[in-house]
């Protein structure tokens, strides 16, 4: 078939193993609703009148308003639906026609309404077809191919293919099993059927995902590295120049990390803590333990406000005991070095340090801060400028366990669970459709205490599409709100010099309150700051805003964030209440994880699952436990490289990609 060559499909074990996303139990639809509600609902109805609309110049979207069969028994027993600047759909979707819904319901100004529906037009036979009165599978859509019609071929497909060629040879399995998965996954006779075969399927997945993660573990360990660590006298003048102590928490990292550097082989760990736990302290002293040793330190920021930060805690702290650090970013070239002979021992930078102007004379440990926004290659390009250098990590997002064992399975993790004492309380709070005068108020009494606040918006400037305050244009009526008090502005479309000025000016007290956008979301440290509002705080996601509310508290004041929302998305409130409820990162990640899944609590791209068709069960830890060890007793057997993929291509098989599509497709 055409289409399905034009998107990458050649066989029919391709085609089968494009699953569905998800299920509609046409045996029952849903009641329609008479308010608004956070989950999605299925609806069966009758389009009462469609047309194309227009709202403001050049713009428009295609209506539908849907009547349920019962004829409004259930509620107001109609819905709105629209899709924005889609016209092709009035070509498809007609009054007179009986349609299924899928979508969540929202309330605007009294009507409901479900934008950007996905549908299906019903026809009179469906009631003996697949595509109804059943559980009926939805796929993610393939371009030309209508979505009833990929449900034919792929029913089609299960009912020619020989099960001989859907098995898999590891135990217990058989082609009529086999055969029987493929059959429970696309049109499962329950919904309890579906998750059970979408289990075995994932469980096949994760076990070559955790067959490469131990594999690499094993051959980075096997590698010959360098003993680091030996001389402690600069950790040791370091730990006695400070004038608080470390946590436990912040020791036992710091011992682990030593442990590892002692050894001939190169250390590769994670540090992950919570925002404001001390990772950096713990970084300066894995750096210190490489500098006694005779080589350099690098640590990578992924932004420059950031960097400059690490620059100047290092530079505030290490240069008393005479160690030169230096700073590369995109435009600036400096450090301590400049002024004290000898080249730099500690270099911190952004991406700038992978660029041929910077040369290190030897390498031997690198630190990625932040190590998720940092794409694999740039990673790698940073190791490959030291010779076998020991590599350190950390993330001040908090992963909940189950994740952590499949991003970082290679890795050995420190966890940093504690906070350094003196760091004052954090209220938080949730305020819906707050009046802005009481805002204002709120944030001048705070300042005439002497404190500092950060003013956060989700956009930059106004946009025609989104009904939310952009930065830019709050600037300006925050500067009349505040009067003698100095605003600043800060936002990522500013040159890096002009960023670096506005945060001198805040970190020095001149600026009293900062209208900013997330660029301040890491590594920005104003102990004075106090108050954060954050303006349309439902835009934002769960664990930025965990991150956001992580630059407040951090001096010994009593500290103040405010997520301010119109309270219309009932989703959105549940997000918000967590943070009210709760300061504790790895709860605030679990709570993440709950709610959005974790495809999109860490970015499947970034986090390298983008190839996964199961994350929905990344957070079943038994299911993971299982692959892993079923992988780690494969690599037992045979940890050659060839072996371990002989073992996965026995082990876990697709189907006969020999098959090529039937003609009938």
């Amino acid at each position: 078939m055409t289409a399905l060559a034009a998107a990458g499909f050649s066989t029919a074990a391709e085609v089968l193993a494009h699953f569905p996303k998800r299920y509609e139990d046409r045996r029952q639809f849903d009641a329609f609703p008479n308010q608004a509600a956070p989950a999605a609902v299925c609806l069966r109805g009758t389009v009462i009148d469609a047309a194309l609309r227009h709202f403001g110049p050049g713009r428009r979207y295609y209506e539908a308003v849907v009547m349920d069969g019962a004829g409004g028994v259930f509620g107001s027993g109609k819905i709105t639906c629209r899709w924005f600047n889609m016209p092709f759909i009035q070509k498809v979707l007609a009054a007179g026609q009986e349609v299924s819904l899928y979508g969540k319901v929202k309330d605007a100004n009294g009507r409901l309404i479900i934008d950007h529906p996905e549908f299906e037009v019903l026809r009179d036979d469906d009631s003996t077809s697949i595509h109804l009165e059943r559980i009926v599978p939805i796929y993610k859509n393939i371009s030309g191919i209508a979505q009833r019609r990929l449900r034919e071929i792929i029913h089609l497909l299960l009912l020619q293919i020989d099960p001989s060629t859907l098995a898999v040879d590891h135990g217990a399995d058989d082609p009529s099993v086999r055969a029987r998965d493929f059959r429970d996954v696309h049109f499962p006779e329950s919904l309890e059927q579906a998750k059970a075969a979408r289990r075995r399927f994932a469980f096949e997945e994760f076990f070559i995902l955790q067959l490469n993660v131990a594999w690499r573990r094993s051959r980075y360990s096997e590698q010959n590295g360098r003993v680091l660590g030996k001389s402690t006298s600069f950790l040791k003048q370091f730990y006695t120049s400070l004038p608080f102590d470390l946590t436990e928490a912040q020791k036992r990292s710091i011992r682990e990390i030593l442990a590892d550097m002692r050894v001939a082989r190169p250390m590769n760990r994670l540090v992950q803590g919570d925002v404001g736990s001390g990772k950096t302290f713990v970084a300066m002293a894995a750096m210190l333990l490489a500098i006694g040793s005779g080589c350099q330190a690098a640590l990578m920021a992924p932004t420059q406000i950031l960097a400059e930060q690490h620059y100047l805690t290092f530079r505030r702290w290490l240069e008393p005991l005479g160690i030169r650090v230096a700073l590369k970013t995109g435009n600036r070239d400096e450090g301590s070095h400049l002024e004290i002979e000898g080249e730099p021992q500690i270099i911190i930078g952004t991406h700038a340090l992978l660029y041929d102007s910077v040369s290190f004379r030897d390498l031997g440990l690198v630190v990625i801060d932040e190590q998720h926004k940092f794409g694999v290659a740039q990673r790698a390009s940073l190791i490959r400028q030291g010779i076998v250098p020991d590599v350190l990590v950390m993330t001040a997002t908090p992963i909940p366990r189950t994740l952590t064992m499949t991003i970082y399975g290679d890795l050995d993790v420190s966890l940093l669970d504690e906070k350094p004492p003196g760091r004052g309380k954090i209220i938080t709070a949730v305020r819906i459709a707050a009046k802005q005068t009481d805002v204002t108020k709120f944030v001048k009494d705070q300042l005439a205490q002497g404190r500092q606040a950060y003013l956060v918006y989700p956009l930059v400037e106004e946009s025609e599409t989104l009904k939310a305050e952009s930065a830019t244009e709050a600037f300006e009526k925050w500067k009349k709100r505040l009067g003698s008090h100095e605003v600043g502005l800060i936002h990522g479309k500013l040159r890096p010099e002009e960023k670096e000025a506005v945060m001198r000016r805040f970190r020095e007290g001149e600026t009293a309150a900062l209208v900013s956008t997330t660029v301040i979301e890491v590594g920005v440290d104003v102990p004075n700051a106090n108050v954060m509002i954050l303006h349309h705080a439902e835009r934002f996601g769960l664990a930025q805003l965990h991150q956001l509310r992580g630059r407040i508290g951090r001096g010994g004041h009593k500290s103040y964030c405010v997520l301010l929302t119109d309270g219309k998305n009932p989703e959105a409130l549940e997000k918000l209440r967590v943070l009210e409820r709760s300061s504790d990162g790895f709860e605030i990640a679990e709570a993440d994880l709950r709610l959005r899944g974790p495809g999109d609590v860490l970015g499947t791209v970034q986090s390298g699952l983008s190839d996964l068709r199961f994350t929905d069960f990344l957070g079943d830890t038994a299911l993971l436990r299982e692959a892993r060890a079923l992988a780690d007793r494969v690599l037992a057997e045979d940890s050659r490289l060839d072996g371990i993929h002989q073992k996965m291509r026995t082990l876990i098989q697709a189907p006969d990609e020999s098959s090529n599509l039937p003609s009938t497709a």
